[in-house]
């Protein structure tokens, strides 16, 4: 996907007009279990399922069979590399986890977070939900790349859902997020669109170069965690296009007064 003209993506991919959140899952290893969450998806109108990685390949017969009829979300399922690709287009996106972690983005519940994205999403952005992996969920770098979390109630002694349980949960929620919106107010202040996560990831990678030539990421072993923390507190912005320019411009300025070429 990188190097193709935006628009001319968003055309191709038939998605130019959002209408529901698109679905995330993060490297999943079973047919049948991607086949479920097709089917919770259909169950309550959503479309755009991203994988990325899948173990077992794709296309997968184990997955069109466990769907159970929706098979146009899996025939329109689209694979991706990595996440940052899978979300590069969005501008919102929230990461689904049982666990507590140490980052200080917000934290919603499914309520909460599926009229977010319905707002969001009424409002022409371009919003999804992260999902990971059967056996330990997301990592801490994915939930960074995340605008907020979102967890489930669940009995903490028995927190683990599958992944199929926890579309479901957000589908659900996304459904009745609908309901409850036509009994809002008729119009709202406009909001100003954040950035996609493409041009984020590369503000973001602008930024660590920056700070790297500074020797800003100093001690050596303690440099994975202090590059976290930036990209944590940057991404609980929720900066906007030209916000993003803007920085990226600043960035330059800085360059160029440290003796170096500014960056394309």
């Amino acid at each position: 996907m990188a190097g193709t003209n935006r628009r001319e993506r968003l055309i191709a991919d038939g998605l130019t007009k959002p209408a529901s959140p698109a679905i995330v899952l993060v490297e999943p290893q079973l047919g049948e279990n991607i086949g479920m969450v097709a089917r919770a998806m259909a169950n309550f109108g959503l479309g755009d399922l991203r994988l990325v990685a899948p173990r077992d390949g794709w296309p997968n017969e184990r997955a069109s069979a466990a769907a159970s009829g929706a098979v146009h979300v899996i025939e329109a399922a689209r694979v991706f590399e990595t996440v940052e690709e899978a979300v590069a287009d969005l501008t919102y996106l929230f990461a689904t986890t049982a666990r507590p972690r140490d980052s200080l983005k917000p934290v919603r519940g499914p309520d909460s977070a599926g009229a977010e994205l319905r707002a969001r999403i009424s409002a022409g952005q371009r919003a999804g939900l992260l999902f990971g992996r059967e056996r330990f969920g997301l990592n801490n770098e994915e939930v960074g790349m995340a605008d907020e979390i979102v967890t489930f109630p669940v009995d903490p002694a028995f927190a683990s859902l599958n992944i199929a349980q926890a579309v479901l949960l957000m589908s659900y929620e996304w459904m009745r997020s609908g309901q409850q919106e036509a009994a809002g107010p008729r119009f709202a202040a406009p909001e100003v669109p954040p950035a996609e996560k493409e041009d984020l990831f590369r503000f973001l990678g602008h930024l660590e170069a920056t700070l790297d030539k500074a020797n800003y990421f100093h001690p050596e072993e303690k440099r994975a965690a202090m590059s976290q923390k930036v990209r944590t507190i940057l991404t609980r912005a929720n900066f906007s296009e030209q916000e993003v320019r803007t920085l990226r411009g600043m960035l330059r300025h800085i360059e160029r007064r440290m003796g170096r070429s500014p960056r394309g």
